[in-house]
């Protein structure tokens, strides 16, 4: 009787063909799981974008913000509402942006409170950078130093003269302790080595009518607010406070250049998004705003606005509101600001 003995077969050894077969098909099974969130990275937006300004309604960044809107809503092919949330110094609003979604689909337009906020509120319920994914700077718009025409002051040499002859007696006005408008006052004393007195108001409309009155003596405003007053005579342009003059002012020399080298100081704009913004989502922001700040119509309404375009990169951006952060925190310590 013959027995025969089963040998077990010797595992087949993968051809190249099929390990790159099996690679191939790996690799795709990667590609398709993460399929869901490529797709909605390159379709951004698919519905409406929430643009939020922390502040009332009439302010440049407001109008700033609508204007964008209106052309972004065009470009990324979806409706943008803007929502107001001018609160406690723009915290609530910002607030909301940093608790949103990091989606896209609530961005914001903030400025230099922003950057200000730290210094004078004791608790603020985010961290002014990590919180924040800054997408690009939008703008700036500089301030200018008036006077009430009885001031026996008509350059910032004079007006300065004046002041250390009267240390202490000559006042300034702003829209409240820690504002853009009280800070760029604690620069001119802090540069010019001189004692001015501080008027915080509640109302920047009543303190531009004390300047025009005689109530105060100087004030900081914007420039495209400022421009009808000042051609009517009703108050003095002393200066603009950045080192560039102002298209709408061409005639008014800067601070920097009436004296004060290391005078710069502006109000700005950036547009940003909650941290952790998905990079596609963030770059295709960034690209459709430049897209927008260089429409001819666009840009001739900011400069209506005296809005100088300033669009950069994210990265760039990010530099930016730490070193703002940085200069209004020294500034805020200097003026001693603190809520009002």
């Amino acid at each position: 009787m013959t027995t025969s003995i089963h040998t077990p077969a010797r595992p087949a050894v993968p051809s190249r063909r099929s390990v790159l077969a099996a690679a191939l098909l790996g690799a795709a099974g990667v590609m398709l799981a993460s399929a869901p969130f490529a797709v909605r990275a390159d379709t951004y937006p698919s519905k409406p974008i929430r643009l939020l300004v922390p502040t009332g309604t009439g302010t440049v960044s407001d109008m700033v913000g609508r204007l964008l809107a209106t052309h972004l809503s065009k470009t990324l092919g979806q409706g943008i509402v803007v929502e107001n949330i001018p609160a406690a110094g723009g915290i609530n609003g910002t607030q909301q942006l940093v608790r949103s979604a990091k989606d896209g689909y609530t961005i914001a337009v903030l400025n230099n409170n922003h950057v200000i906020n730290p210094s004078i509120y004791k608790d603020i319920p985010y961290d002014s950078l990590k919180d924040i994914q800054p997408i690009s700077v939008i703008g700036s718009t500089p301030l200018v130093l008036v006077t009430n025409p009885g001031v026996p002051a008509k350059t910032l040499g004079e007006l300065l003269s004046l002041a250390r002859s009267k240390p202490g007696q000559l006042t300034y006005g702003s829209a409240g302790n820690g504002t853009v408008l009280h800070l760029a006052g604690v620069l001119l004393t802090s540069e010019g080595k001189v004692d001015i007195k501080h008027v915080p108001y509640k109302a920047s409309g009543q303190m531009t009518t004390d300047v025009m009155g005689g109530q105060i003596d100087m004030v900081f405003l914007g420039v495209a607010s400022a421009a009808a007053q000042i051609e009517s005579g009703k108050i003095r342009a002393i200066g603009v406070t950045t080192t560039q003059r102002s298209p709408l002012m061409p005639n008014v020399p800067t601070l920097a250049e009436s004296g004060l080298p290391n005078y710069n100081f502006d109000g700005w704009m950036a547009l940003v998004g909650p941290a952790g913004l998905p990079r596609p989502v963030l770059d295709k922001l960034n690209s459709e705003l430049k897209t927008v700040l260089a429409l001819p119509e666009v840009q001739e309404s900011l400069t209506k606005m005296a809005v100088l375009v300033k669009p950069d990169t994210p990265e760039q951006a990010t530099v930016f509101f730490k070193n703002e952060l940085q200069k209004h925190t020294d500034l805020a310590k200097r003026g001693g600001a603190t809520l009002d």
